[in-house]
């Protein structure tokens, strides 16, 4: 499995109790399409290593309790730490203006009008206000993710169409003029 194929589900975090079982933390906002894992991949040395699962439960609403197939110290101590995997196939697919952020890579981002508004090069979702990233004419520009902003996602064209705010686009294209 190479990790181009698969998308990042959350970290093993520590350990829990004595029995050999771990806490994975998942990064997603649906936890509970994951309660049920049979396995996940590992990150291990630069490569995708898969680990068994025989039983989970909840921990919290974000992180399950995890116990390995054939577990022992070495293997837990091994996981520790590591970001945990899944093969993009195991995404469910989506379909009108939901998407996932590794698809949209490469879009195309046009205003209402029809402008070009740039090509998505990388979704920021480390902030409060989740953007994307864009390269137009040379220059980056960022277009906040606002649901209600976007009117039109077509998969087939690999374009996004968005009523963005009047001005958004000129604040990184458009020179700034000195105040006299």
């Amino acid at each position: 499995m190479k990790k181009e194929d698969c998308y990042l589900l959350g970290k093993i975090t520590r350990r829990h109790g004595l029995a050999g079982n771990v806490i994975l933390k998942l990064d997603t906002d649906q936890p509970e399409l994951y309660k049920k894992l049979d396995s996940i991949f590992l990150e291990i040395n630069g490569l995708l290593v898969p680990f068994f699962i025989e039983k989970s439960s909840w921990s919290k609403l974000d992180a399950l309790n995890i116990a390995f197939k054939n577990s022992s110290e070495a293997l837990v101590d091994q996981s520790l730490g590591k970001n945990v995997y899944l093969p993009l196939t195991s995404l469910p697919k989506l379909t009108g203006k939901q998407f996932y952020y590794h698809e949209i890579i490469g879009f195309e981002i046009f205003d209402e009008e029809g402008n070009n508004c740039g090509v998505i090069r990388s979704v920021n979702d480390q902030t409060a206000q989740n953007y994307f990233v864009t390269n137009l004419d040379g220059k980056e520009v960022v277009i906040p993710i606002i649901k209600d902003w976007i009117l039109e996602v077509n998969r087939d064209d690999r374009l996004i169409k968005m009523q963005l705010p009047e001005g958004l686009i000129d604040v990184f294209l458009v020179p700034s003029k000195k105040d006299e």
